[in-house]
């Protein structure tokens, strides 16, 4: 069609799906992601969940959204959103702010009648001149009368109907952005292969919708955006909870150890949990446990017995859990503890991302009781650190707490599907059989681990608990000179740990005025923020953390070289307070953000500049 002739090219693009809980936002940001990367786009997303299950339909709480960022290189969500999909006048009000001046919006007109105004909060039917929206590409689309009109003959009841609309706008937005229908309607035909009348009705619906756009005069001009420029191999869209159950059962395969998984459902790490129970034909086994408690001592006996064991949880569970990682740490048995952050304290905010419980996974415990602390960066790369997590524990003997986040265990990117032969093997210091004068306590004396030696093994057994253990036996000791002694090797134990992590990279010049320092899920905000700045000559480099406990042995030097060092985090300043403690000869500029929001590259880089020109 003519109309076609006006196509806007673009390196990326920002697309914001925002409705009701129940309008299907999530799945229509996953199908339009994932199409975008089967022609070659890359892609960041940040699916954005209300805190409340049942959240009162057409309010601001109930709004559920889906940003997706795709384009040439992208490493973040986007700040803003080029072209937002409002299904309701709650989703307008809760997301407006986050559209880029004079950008599109699509509505579905049919929604905004006086009840849904009001629940809303509008004082006045005017929504558009209230929010100040004038100077924005306003598409007011009738998308449930159409979705009602495509579907009249189709059989479905009128609530099944009305279901298939985000169907609708999809189809618009698949127009605007020149994208095949033919991915989607393949999903249709696999998720409703039982349900053939199904399968026809969205597939109708989407069909609908992109001839609409095609067809109405006041449509945005359609975009064509770069595809981009990656190496060869097998690519897939993958989530972060989905990249750290397989990391885990990578690892489980390069120990040549039985994965087990006791753990507890809870937001947003339920997802690790459901997908290591998929995946029996991996040999994994797991224990949907009564409680959070219960969860970590099964994966503690499953450890004790000779299995990878691992518990997945968020910050609360994590609270619950602290009594039982101590016994890791004093039987000094490989565990990985999961945990996937969210807004506290208490119930919190738990569907919105934070970093907040770095001093919990560092310190929250009683005693002297030192674990290693891991976080992850990216979604895709939570495969990678669920491995590491996984081969420190089983090969040093100690805990391991591996910290995603809401915002990269929902958040999904492409991924190249790794070689199994390109990662190292994992040694598990198992005892197979007695040796002369074997004690449970003895010591590789590099890592200082402990050997593993799991019950029914004749000759080797040895008793096992929480009360303090004799430094060589294992058995229960009272000595105070013990005590120390046993207290210094577990942390001991811990800090060995950086001579087999890699050093601390820098991103830019190894010397400068100054350093952004991040650490876990803000990576991709940091990273955008101070490659822009690069690019318009300022004098500013990146060093992110994946290993907090303990940390890379060159730290020192690498804040050496800096005039300043500014740390940014999701939480009021726990990294850059712990830096303080372990590293206090520099002077720390800190940057902060607690709203339930990951940082945005706007106001990262007017926070860098103005550090850089003082």
């Amino acid at each position: 069609m003519s109309k076609k002739a006006d196509v806007i090219e673009r390196n990326d693009v920002v697309i914001r799906f925002s409705g009701d809980s129940g309008d299907g936002m999530q799945l229509t940001g996953t199908l339009f992601s994932d199409t975008s990367a089967f022609i070659g786009n890359d892609l960041s997303t940040f699916p954005d969940y209300p805190s409340e299950i049942r959240a009162p339909q057409g309010t601001i709480g109930g709004v559920s959204g889906f940003q997706v960022h795709v384009g040439a290189k992208i490493k973040t969500p986007g700040d803003y959103a080029d072209i937002l999909v409002a299904m309701n006048p709650a989703a307008l009000k809760a997301t407006a702010k986050w559209v880029k001046d004079g950008g599109t919006i699509i509505l579905d007109e049919d929604s905004f009648d006086e009840r849904g105004l009001k629940k809303a909060g509008y004082k006045t039917d005017n929504p558009i001149l209230e929010d100040k929206l004038d100077g924005y590409n306003i598409i007011k689309a009738p998308i449930s009368t159409l979705t009602k009109e495509a579907l009249k003959d189709s059989g479905l009841d009128p609530k099944s109907v009305l279901r298939s609309k985000n169907m609708f706008a999809l189809g618009m937005v698949y127009w605007i952005f020149d994208r095949p229908l033919n991915y989607t309607e393949t999903f249709f035909e696999k998720k409703f292969k039982k349900k053939p009348m199904v399968v026809e009705a969205n597939k109708h619906v989407l069909r609908a919708g992109f001839n609409y756009a095609e067809t109405v005069e006041h449509m945005t001009p359609s975009y064509k955006v770069s595809p981009a420029k990656i190496n060869k191999g097998t690519y897939r869209n993958i989530n972060g909870n989905l990249a750290t159950a397989w990391g885990l059962i990578a690892a489980a395969e390069k120990a040549n150890l039985e994965l087990f998984c006791g753990s507890y459902p809870i937001t947003p790490a339920t997802e690790i949990l459901q997908e290591l129970s998929n995946r029996k034909d991996l040999g994994v086994k797991t224990f949907q446990a009564e409680d959070e408690i219960a969860g970590i001592c099964t994966s503690i006996g499953a450890s004790f017995a000779g299995d990878l064991a691992v518990t997945s949880t968020s910050g609360p569970g994590l609270a619950l859990k602290g009594e039982a990682i101590g016994l890791a740490v004093m039987t000094e048995l490989p565990l990985v503890i999961v945990n996937v952050q969210r807004g506290g304290p208490s119930t919190g905010l738990p569907t919105k991302p934070e970093q907040s419980d770095l001093m919990q996974a560092l310190y929250g415990r009683n005693g002297e009781s030192p674990v290693v602390v891991v976080a992850a960066s990216t979604p895709s790369d939570c495969f990678h650190y669920a491995f590491q997590a996984a081969k420190i524990a089983v090969e040093h003997m100690t805990p391991v707490i591996l910290l995603t986040d809401g915002f990269i265990a929902n958040g999904s990117e492409p991924w190249k599907i790794p070689s199994m032969a390109d990662y190292p093997s994992i040694k598990a210091p198992l005892a197979k059989e007695k040796t002369e004068g074997w004690n449970s306590y003895e010591r590789d004396l590099e890592k200082l681990a402990r050997t593993w030696a799991a019950p029914g093994t004749i000759g080797l057994e040895h008793r096992i608990g929480g009360l303090e253990k004799d430094a060589i036996k294992g058995s229960v000791s009272q000595d105070p000179i013990n005590h120390q002694k046993m207290t210094d090797i577990r942390e001991e134990k811990v800090q060995r740990v950086s001579n087999y992590i890699p050093k601390l990279k820098v991103e830019g010049e190894e010397s400068g005025k100054l350093l952004v320092v991040g650490w876990g899920g803000t990576y991709g905000h940091l990273a955008t923020s101070v490659s822009d700045l690069q690019q318009k000559g300022h004098s500013v480099s990146l060093a992110h953390f994946n290993y907090i406990k303990p940390l890379p042995s060159n730290v020192k030097e690498v804040f050496s070289k800096f005039d300043k060092i500014v740390v940014c985090e999701i939480n009021s300043g726990q990294f850059v307070g712990y830096l303080r403690m372990t590293n206090p000869e520099f002077k720390y500029e800190q940057y902060n953000k607690v709203q339930g929001l990951p940082f945005t590259t706007i106001e990262l880089e007017e926070q860098f500049i103005k550090l850089l020109e003082e």
